[in-house]
């Protein structure tokens, strides 16, 4: 199924490009099962958010939008750029990040 947008990447993989819009990319380096767990926790995150601004919830709000930007950071979409940190690094961020939300 199509979205109709579209989506590309800038030369050096950085970025992706949707509908002219540029956004960050997601680590290449991060292995498709640890990504696939981030995304599931930065979609609930989000669900989250939208269900505490429906409910007015200031408190719910700040601690949804606080799981949206640790799956966002450990997914390298965030925080300090993947194609700036070691190997190292990298995978310290997505464990840490998961660790945090898995709880």
């Amino acid at each position: 199924m199509s979205s109709g947008r579209r989506i590309d990447h800038t030369p050096d993989g950085h970025f992706v490009v949707i509908d002219g819009r540029r956004w960050r990319a997601t680590d290449p380096m991060l292995p498709e099962d640890i990504a696939s767990r981030l995304r599931k926790h930065l979609m609930a995150a989000r669900r989250a958010v939208r269900s505490a601004l429906s409910d007015e919830d200031e408190a719910a709000v700040r601690a949804a939008r606080g799981r949206v930007q640790r799956a966002k950071v450990a997914l390298g979409e965030r925080g300090t750029p993947w194609w700036e940190q070691s190997a190292a690094q990298r995978r310290r961020r997505w464990e840490d990040g998961l660790a945090a939300l898995d709880d």
